[in-house]
C-alpha cells in the first residue's frame, strides 16, 4: 500500500469516527426531545404511542433518504430503533406512577390474597379447571419404569412428532415440540426476524406478541378492531400498514380475549398480501379446539411462510405440563430448533410421552363444556350494563362496561369482595373500559362471581 493511501486512508478512518459522533449526539438530542414530549403527554394523559405521528416521520425521513440514495429498508429499521427507545423513554414518565394491569398482575395479586387466607374466584387466567386426560396420569407413572427421564431432539421425540404430524396433515420435519406456546412464538420471531423489523398484529392481543417482538427489537404495529365492528380485521389497513420493514403478520384464532374466529376469506387476503410482500403468518391457534363455529387452520392454505404454533395446555387441559409445538416448512423449523437447542436443550421427555397419550384421548367433552359455561355467562350477563360480543370460541367474554364506569374501580371492588377478572388494558392500551371473564371455572362458581359483579355494579 502506497504512503499516499496509507494516509487517505487514515484520513477516512478519522473522518468515520467524527461523523458516528455527530450521529450519537444527534440521537442524545432526539432522546431528550422524546423525553420532552413524554412529559407533555403525562401532563395531558395521552397515550404514549401514535401510529399517525410515526407514520408521518416516517414518510418524510423516507423521502428524504430516497433523495440521497438509501435504501429504504435500511432507513426504515434505523427508525424503528428511534421509535421503540423514543417509547421507552417516554413510557419510564410513568412506570413508577402506575403499574400496567394485565391478566397476569391480577392473578398474581388474588394469589397473594390467597395466601393470607381470603377466598378468590379466578375469573382471570385462562386456565382449565378439569384435569387431563386420565391417560395422561397413567403415562406419567410409566415414564419412570421406561426410563423416559433423558434428553431428548431438540424438535422432540420422534413418536410426538408423527403423531402431530399425522393429525394435522404435515411431515415429521414440519413439527416442532417447544415448552409451551409461548415459546414457540418467541423462537419463531427470534429465527425470522431482526433488531429494526416490524411486525402487524391485531388488538386486542395476547400481550405476548407485543413483549416478545420488543424484547428482540422489532417494532409493533397494531390493528385495532372494536366491538362495533364485531372485532372483524380491517384488512385495508392491514395493507396500509405494510411496509419494507414489515416482515410478520401475527394472527390469533379463536382470539384471546373476543374469541373472534378468521374467516377463510380473510386469510386467503391476508395471505395475498404476504405472498406479494415476502412476509411471515405466524398464526396462533391455541384455542383452535374450542371452536363454536367452522374453523379453518392457516396450514389448509399452504403458504410457505407460515408458522401455525399450538399447545396441549387449553385443548387437553395441561398448562403446567409446558408441551406445545410450532408446524412450519423444514427451513423454518431448522432455524427454530437451533433457538430452542441454545435456550432448553429439549421439553422435559415425561411430558412429551405423556402428550402422547393425551392425543390419544377424546377431549371433545372439553369443548362442549365450556360452551355450556360462555352460555351461561352470557344469560347473566344481560342484566349488567355492558357491550360485548358473543364469542365464536376459546374460553372468554370480552366486555365494556357502559356509563363511563370507572373500570379500574370496579376490578379492584371485585378483587376486595373475592373475585380477579383481567383487565381489558393487557390486550391493548385501548381496551381500558374493558374486562375478560375466563370460563375456565365450574358454572356454581361462575354465577358466584357474577352476582359479586352485579351487586358490585349495583345492578
Amino acid at each position: 500500500m502506497s504512503e499516499e493511501n496509507e494516509l487517505k486512508l487514515e484520513k477516512l478512518r478519522d473522518d468515520m469516527r467524527l461523523v458516528t459522533a455527530d450521529i450519537i449526539k444527534l440521537v442524545d438530542k432526539r432522546m431528550n426531545i422524546a423525553s420532552q414530549i413524554g412529559n407533555i403527554k403525562n401532563n395531558l394523559m395521552m397515550k404514549i404511542e401514535d401510529v399517525s405521528v410515526e407514520q408521518d416521520i416516517a414518510r418524510y425521513v423516507h423521502d428524504k433518504g430516497t433523495q440521497v440514495g438509501l435504501n429504504n429498508e435500511f432507513i426504515g429499521r434505523l427508525l424503528n430503533l428511534l421509535f421503540l427507545e423514543s417509547i421507552r423513554i417516554q413510557k419510564e414518565k410513568t412506570s413508577n406512577k402506575e403499574t400496567k394491569l394485565d391478566h397476569m398482575a391480577m392473578f398474581l395479586k388474588a394469589k397473594q390474597l390467597e395466601s393470607e387466607g381470603k377466598k378468590i374466584i379466578h375469573l382471570e387466567v385462562g386456565e382449565p379447571d378439569y384435569m387431563p386426560p386420565v391417560s395422561v396420569k397413567h403415562e406419567l407413572l410409566k415414564t419412570f419404569e421406561k426410563r423416559h427421564v433423558h434428553y431428548t431432539q431438540t424438535t422432540g421425540i420422534p413418536l410426538l412428532r408423527k403423531s402431530i404430524a399425522k393429525e394435522r396433515s404435515v411431515r415429521d420435519d414440519n413439527v416442532i415440540v417447544s415448552p409451551g406456546a409461548r415459546f414457540a412464538v418467541f423462537s419463531a420471531m427470534v429465527s425470522t426476524l431482526s433488531v429494526g423489523d416490524e411486525i402487524v398484529i391485531f388488538e386486542p392481543a395476547w400481550p405476548a406478541y407485543r413483549d416478545c417482538a420488543n424484547f428482540i427489537g422489532v417494532k409493533v404495529k397494531a390493528i385495532k378492531t372494536t366491538v362495533e365492528q364485531k372485532w372483524d380485521l380491517d384488512l385495508e389497513e392491514l395493507e396500509k400498514m405494510i411496509t419494507p420493514n414489515t416482515k410478520m403478520i401475527v394472527l390469533n384464532s379463536p382470539n384471546n380475549p373476543t374469541g373472534k374466529i378468521i374467516q377463510q376469506r380473510e386469510i386467503e387476503y391476508i395471505l395475498k398480501l404476504a405472498r406479494k410482500n415476502n412476509i411471515f403468518v405466524l398464526s396462533d391457534e391455541v384455542y383452535s379446539m374450542y371452536s363454536y363455529i367452522p374453523y379453518r387452520s392457516i396450514l389448509e392454505f399452504e403458504y410457505d411462510k407460515s408458522i401455525m404454533v399450538s399447545s396441549f395446555s387449553k385443548s387437553h387441559a395441561m398448562t403446567g405440563f409446558r408441551v406445545g409445538y410450532a408446524i412450519a416448512s423444514k427451513n423454518i423449523i431448522d432455524k427454530i430448533s437451533k433457538i430452542q437447542a441454545i435456550a432448553v436443550t429439549s421439553v422435559a421427555e415425561p411430558m412429551q410421552y405423556a402428550a402422547v397419550a393425551a392425543m390419544k384421548s377424546n377431549v371433545t367433552n372439553n369443548a362442549t363444556l365450556m360452551k355450556k359455561r360462555l352460555d351461561f355467562i352470557r344469560r347473566e350477563l344481560k342484566d349488567i350494563p355492558c357491550d360485548f360480543i358473543n364469542p365464536d370460541g376459546g374460553m372468554y367474554y370480552f366486555l365494556r362496561f357502559k356509563n363511563n364506569i370507572d373500570v379500574n374501580k370496579i376490578i379492584f371492588d371485585l378483587l376486595n369482595e373475592g373475585v380477579a377478572v383481567a383487565p381489558g388494558t393487557g390486550f391493548g392500551e385501548s381496551y381500558f373500559d374493558f374486562i375478560r371473564i375466563s370460563a375456565c371455572q365450574p358454572i356454581k362458581l361462575l354465577n358466584e362471581g357474577l352476582k359479586i359483579l352485579r351487586k358490585v355494579m349495583n345492578v
